[in-house]
């Protein structure tokens, strides 16, 4: 399975790091040119590989952290996405503010799966800061949890997968709509709680 990360800030940066300590390769994308990630390609060694968001947009599983006013242009003109993976990172507020952002009622993932139609959007990697993110999952001889929802079970295995392999515990929370609602920052009461699975 092909991986990429659309988006090198704190977030996408964070989980580029955490995906090529496992071993795993990855192709990372911004708002500017590749050659703009060359220093933190060199940092991530060979297993990282700066490229268009176009490029990054055809992998089999995109994770996507952009920040959440900039996420239409980010992903204009990406598709057709045809069922691949697109991993759900963001959460709906304007930086630096933490205004949230109205979503006429609905779950802010179904928002992002608005925008990319034909996509298999998994709510995953949002709930915790990015300084927690990075931090070993292995706590006190448990492992620290990420909550994982979506409306297409293979999909959401696969997320749930990548997960299990990055060390951490996987929660399965069920639908977008429902499970999807208490990860999602703010409104859900998941967010920023620390926990571990023994």
């Amino acid at each position: 399975m092909k991986i990429s990360i659309i988006g090198a800030g704190a977030i996408g940066s964070t989980i580029a790091r955490i995906l090529t300590a496992a071993g795993i390769p990855v192709a990372l994308a911004n708002s500017r040119e590749p050659a703009s990630l060359a220093t933190l390609a060199d940092q991530l060694g060979p297993l990282l590989t700066p490229v268009t968001a176009a490029e990054a947009a055809r992998a089999d599983l995109v994770f996507l952290s952009v920040p959440w006013s900039k996420i239409p242009a980010a992903v204009a003109g990406l598709g057709p996405w045809q069922g691949r993976i697109v991993v759900d990172t963001n959460n709906a507020i304007e930086a630096p503010s933490f205004r949230a952002v109205e979503l006429h009622g609905k779950a802010s993932s179904i928002v992002i799966g608005d925008l990319l139609p034909g996509a298999h959007v998994v709510k995953a990697f949002n709930h915790l800061q990015a300084a927690l993110l990075s931090r070993a999952p292995e706590e006190e001889g448990g492992r620290r949890v990420l909550f994982v929802s979506g409306d297409h079970g293979d999909s959401k295995r696969a997320v749930l997968a990548l997960v299990e392999r990055l060390g951490f515990a996987g929660i399965d929370l069920g639908t977008l709509d429902g499970g999807g609602r208490l990860a999602q920052f703010p409104g859900g009461p998941l967010p920023t709680l620390n926990l571990v699975k023994f």
